[in-house]
C-alpha cells in the first residue's frame, strides 16, 4: 500500500476528570467517544481535613501526575451551581458558599474547571456509556452509599442537583430510610432493606414516572442479591461502570459543559 492510499484511524477525543470522594481524589483520561480510561487512573487519599484548599491541592496533584493541560471536570459530592457549592452533607462545612471553581482552576495555574454533583457524573456516564446506554427516556440513577445520591437524564440532557437522597418518604428522609449506611448500621438482611429501598423507588416514580432506574454505590456490586427484591414497577439495573463512572462522567461534563 503506498502512502497515498494508507487510511489512519480518526483521532480519539480526549478529556480528563477527576472524581472527589471520601476517602480518595482520583482521575484520569477519558476516551470521550467510547467513555473508556486511556492509561490507569491515579488516586491520592482525600485530605483530613478535607477543606476546599487542601481538596483543590490534592485535585491539581493528580492532574499534573498525568501532565494534563486542559480543560477538565471535577465532582463534588453536594450541590453546585453556577460554580458555588450549596450543600456539604457529608463533607466539611466550610465549603458551603465556596466558588470551588475558582479555587480548583486557580490550584492548576488558570485552567478550566467544570464542577458538578458527584452522582450526576456518574448518571451521565451510566446514561451514555454503562446500564443505560440502550435505553431512552427518563433516566434515574441513584447511588446507595453513606447516603443517596441522585442523577436524573432525559434523553441525554442532565437535570442537575437533583437531591432524591432528602425527599421525605412516609415522615423519614429517604437516605435515612434506605442508604445502604442503615442496612450495615442496623444489620439488616437484604430483604428488609429492600423493603425501605421500594418506598423510595415508589416515591420517586409517583413524582416523575422514570423509564429506567440504575442503582449504584458500592453495594451495586452485589445487586443479584436485591434488585430482584424490588417491588416497584420501574425496571432496576445494576451500575456498570464502578470506580470510574464518576471520572468519565466529569470528563464528558467538561467537554460538553452541561452544568449550565
Amino acid at each position: 500500500m503506498t502512502e497515498s492510499q494508507s487510511t489512519s484511524a480518526a483521532p480519539e477525543r480526549r478529556g480528563f476528570g477527576v472524581d472527589v470522594g471520601g476517602s480518595g481524589v482520583k482521575g484520569g483520561i477519558v476516551d470521550l467517544d467510547t467513555g473508556a480510561l486511556i492509561g490507569e487512573r491515579f488516586k491520592l487519599p482525600t485530605p483530613q481535613p478535607a477543606t476546599p484548599q487542601a481538596v483543590a491541592d490534592t485535585v491539581a496533584a493528580v492532574v499534573r501526575e498525568f501532565g494534563w493541560e486542559g480543560k477538565l471536570g471535577v465532582t463534588y459530592p453536594g450541590v453546585v451551581t453556577n460554580g458555588v457549592v450549596r450543600t456539604a452533607a457529608n463533607v466539611d462545612k466550610a465549603w458551603i458558599g465556596t466558588d470551588v471553581v475558582q479555587i480548583i482552576s486557580g490550584a492548576l495555574d488558570g485552567q478550566p474547571v467544570t464542577v458538578l454533583n458527584d452522582a450526576d457524573a456518574a448518571g451521565l456516564a451510566e446514561e451514555r456509556f454503562g446500564a443505560g446506554k440502550d435505553n431512552t427516556g427518563v433516566i434515574v440513577l441513584l447511588t446507595f452509599g453513606t447516603g443517596i445520591g441522585s442523577a436524573v437524564i432525559h434523553n441525554g440532557i442532565l437535570l442537575p442537583n437533583t437531591e432524591f437522597g432528602h425527599l421525605e418518604v412516609g415522615g423519614k428522609e429517604a437516605e435515612h430510610r434506605a442508604a445502604s449506611s442503615v442496612k450495615d448500621r442496623k444489620e439488616w438482611t437484604y430483604e428488609r432493606w429492600t423493603k425501605e429501598v421500594t418506598k423510595v423507588l415508589v416515591a420517586i416514580e409517583n413524582a416523575i414516572w422514570p423509564d429506567l432506574f440504575i442503582a449504584g454505590g458500592g453495594i451495586s456490586r452485589k445487586a443479584d442479591k436485591w434488585v430482584p427484591l424490588l417491588e416497584n414497577r420501574t425496571p432496576v439495573v445494576a451500575a456498570a461502570l464502578q470506580n470510574t463512572a464518576g471520572i468519565v462522567g466529569a470528563a464528558m461534563a467538561a467537554d460538553h459543559d452541561v452544568t449550565h
